[in-house]
């Protein structure tokens, strides 16, 4: 497992042996100027093969050795600010670099920030920008690889930034530290076999992630009180594993005679570790990636933890309705009727739209704690899937102005969500004849069926969006940081929103 501590650079570059540099230049009318700049600097000779191919456009990177050894070798990689730029291009091209660099022998890097200047169209601040090359070094340095037993050799990695603006960089690395901690705990979990992530290990493994820290309160449900509270979706979806369901609670700066001025969020994670379908089972193809389809729980954990370790001053209860969906004697059916802990009734259509089911309990919790808002998370369908691919997470509100602040803050991040319908002549989708709703709506939009689905279990007077992440949380090629393994997507959008605090009274 790869180690890394980054650091601010001193005024005096001191370069130890088994180092590199890395610089960027612009692919402009300036660049030959540049890699002169870069020769002077770290007296070296840019040969004629070198520079021709940084010049073309088939080479964005090139790897000049340094006989001298200060440092042993320079990278230089070439960025053009066309129509394909965009702000992951840092984090994403830190992220491959890393993993590629772990491979070497190489100890020490010095990374040299390119001014922000040229950046401005694309980040909202300097410290974000710095930000984004931060992120990259931490996912670049992700791997999951605790069943292996050969294991890659334990190795630390000595990371300095240099930037102009050196005052800055000490306090953004820390508090970027402290974010990534929490993508971390999303995606260990999220890649953890099911066989050891139970509903009950995975809520003690939240018992044990936030014991330490104050401001934050761990309660969780075994199956009699689940059932005292008539949570019935899930226990449905629970009762048909020998691993019976959990539903967690995790209170960060709560209270219920909390300060009203401080904006309360709930945020509500699908916490299915692993879904065989049930009795209408799935096809084997792809079933291993549904260990993953905790993933909104996994998301929630993390971005608490985010938030309490960056003693964010908002109040957030995170739910997790935690089963495995597992085919049994005392499995749920298809014709079966449901009683939710709303006092709603579902007529259950496919065992493996099961996700909802879970979701409909905590969401009435949620709405009974009359929050300022609340987003839930959830892998909920392959419908949203096709519609987005694996690059965009489906949002579901009604609410413009949460709309609006997810979207943006969905492009600031990275974590990019795209708004579905949510009108209202869907619901004729899950209309059931011996229900009050069931719980699949056909083949034609099942994304926003299973939405409308869920929109009846939120107290409609609440702010409440709905992100099914079920593409970006999935391992995919889209970037170098999500082609191996889970991704953690959901957790810096999350926090962002949470930092910004737009979710207070009478700004939803």
């Amino acid at each position: 497992m790869l180690k890394i501590n980054i650091k601010p650079g001193e005024k005096k570059i001191v370069y130890k042996t088994l180092s590199l540099s890395i610089n960027y230049v612009l692919a402009d009318s300036e660049i030959e100027n540049s890699l002169k700049n870069i020769s002077r600097k770290f007296d070296v000779r840019i040969t004629e093969l070198q520079k021709s191919n940084l010049l073309s456009d088939s080479i964005t990177e090139i790897r000049i050795p340094n006989s001298d050894g200060t440092p042993d070798e320079i990278i230089v990689n070439k960025i053009k600010l066309d129509s394909s730029f965009n702000n992951n291009y840092f984090r994403n091209h830190l992220a491959g670099l890393i993993k590629k660099l772990v491979m070497e022998e190489v100890k020490h890097i010095h990374i040299f920030l390119p001014e922000y200047k040229y950046f401005k169209n694309y980040f909202d601040s300097e410290s974000y920008f710095i930000q984004s090359f931060i992120e990259g070094l931490y996912y670049g340095s992700y791997s999951f690889d605790l069943y292996k037993t050969k294991k890659k050799v334990n190795k630390e990695l000595n990371i300095v930034l240099h930037n102009e603006n050196r005052g800055m960089l000490a306090e953004i690395i820390k508090n970027t530290a402290l974010i990534m901690e929490g993508v971390t705990l999303t995606r260990d979990l999220q890649n953890e076999p099911s066989q050891v992530l139970t509903p009950d290990s995975f809520a003690k493994r939240i018992l044990s992630t936030f014991k330490s820290l104050e401001k934050v309160k761990v309660q969780i449900l075994k199956e009699k009180e689940i059932q005292a509270k008539k949570m019935g979706g899930l226990w449905a979806v629970g009762k048909g594993s020998q691993n019976p369901p959990r539903f967690c609670i995790i209170e960060y700066n709560y209270s219920p005679t909390r300060n009203k001025n401080i904006p309360l969020i709930v945020l509500v994670g699908k916490g299915v570790t692993f879904d065989s379908g049930g009795v209408c089972v799935k096809h084997a193809d792809g079933m291993d990636e549904m260990k993953a389809d905790m993933s909104g729980a996994a998301v929630v954990a993390g971005t608490i933890l985010a938030a309490a370790r960056r003693s964010l001053p908002v109040s957030i209860v995170g739910l997790l309705p935690l089963a495995e969906n597992m085919l049994s004697g005392s499995a749920f059916k298809p014709g079966d009727i449901i009683y939710t802990a709303s006092g709603k009734t579902v007529e259950v259509i496919n065992t493996d739209a099961e996700g909802r089911l879970v979701l409909a309990d905590a969401l009435d919790y949620a709405s009974k704690l009359k929050p300022d808002a609340i987003i839930d998370l959830a892998t909920l369908t392959g419908a949203c899937v096709v519609a987005l691919g694996e690059i965009a997470a489906g949002l579901f509100t009604k609410n413009d102005n949460l709309a609006d602040n997810l979207y943006k803050t969905g492009l600031k991040t990275f974590d990019r969500v795209w708004r579905l319908p949510m009108w209202d002549e869907y619901s004729e989708l899950i209309k059931s004849d011996i229900a009050d709703i069931k719980n699949l709506g056909g083949r034609w939009g099942g994304a926003i069926s299973a939405a409308k689905f869920l929109e009846n279990f939120v107290d409609e007077a609440i702010p409440w969006a709905h992100i099914d992440i079920a593409g970006p949380a999935i391992s995919h090629k889209e970037n170098n940081f999500s082609n191996d393994s889970m991704t953690g997507f959901g957790v810096r959008l999350l926090f962002e929103v949470l930092l910004e605090q737009p979710l207070k009274k009478g700004k939803v």
